[in-house]
């Protein structure tokens, strides 16, 4: 690809290499490699690799400043529903990098470009360069930059997760008794400790557990909605 194309594709990323080769290697697939008569030249399927780690890595660890009482198993499902191949497909349409993706001939007659799996791919060998090329610091703005509005999803998404609201609003509508937690337990070193909150609302007697008072409340009134719900 010629300098002046990587070079408009940096002002689209904001982010200036220092060593342009390797944002080279990072849009090449193999499917173009394996056409060349130069078997030196490498294609980006170890950088995708290295730039899932790393993303996955970032991301946990934004999401876990953002939502500190969540349980590891709801920031799980947080990070695997920002970092999946649609939602890195659609990064990769925001900066055009369909357009700047070296492909073989077969890939381009089969418009390889628009593919989830190529640019999603892609994505990950992208980050992988910005991690080689300027760092931890450097990727972790880079992540942070791109999938902000992907962060305001997930926030949206942990709202949804907001129990003790949706009991508290039950408890209104019906004029029933207001709900009491009470921690009934907590087990672990200081440092990991598990707690046990019971739930008193609607009749119902349920008990939670978590990481925190506060996931152990929202796991007792999760029961208690999934009771309520099969009533």
């Amino acid at each position: 690809m010629e300098q002046t194309g990587l070079f408009e594709f940096e002002k689209k990323i904001q982010y200036k290499f220092s060593n342009i080769d390797i944002l080279e290697q990072a849009l090449r697939h193999s499917s173009f490699v394996n056409e060349q008569v130069d078997t030196d030249i490498k294609d980006n399927e170890c950088f995708e690799f290295l730039g899932d780690a790393v993303l996955g890595l970032v991301v946990g660890h934004i999401l876990m400043q953002k939502y500190p009482d969540t349980d590891e198993g709801d920031l799980s499902r947080m990070r695997a529903s920002l970092v999946n191949e649609s939602q890195l497909a659609i990064i990769a349409q925001k900066i055009d990098l369909g357009s700047y993706i070296k492909l073989g001939k077969g890939e381009i007659q089969t418009n390889g470009s628009e593919k989830k799996s190529i640019l999603s791919d892609a994505v990950e060998a992208l980050i992988a360069a910005v991690y080689l090329d300027g760092g931890f610091d450097v990727a972790f703005k880079f992540i942070n930059f791109h999938f902000s509005s992907f962060f305001h999803l997930a926030s949206l998404s942990e709202a949804d997760h907001d129990y003790k609201s949706r009991i508290q609003e039950l408890v209104q509508e019906k004029n029933n008794i207001a709900p009491v937690y009470r921690v009934t337990g907590a087990s672990g070193p200081d440092h990991d400790k598990t707690f046990r909150v019971q739930l008193k609302a609607f009749e119902l007697i349920v008990e939670g557990v978590g990481k925190s008072k506060k996931t152990a409340e929202q796991d007792a009134a999760k029961k208690a909605l999934e009771i309520l719900a099969n009533r």
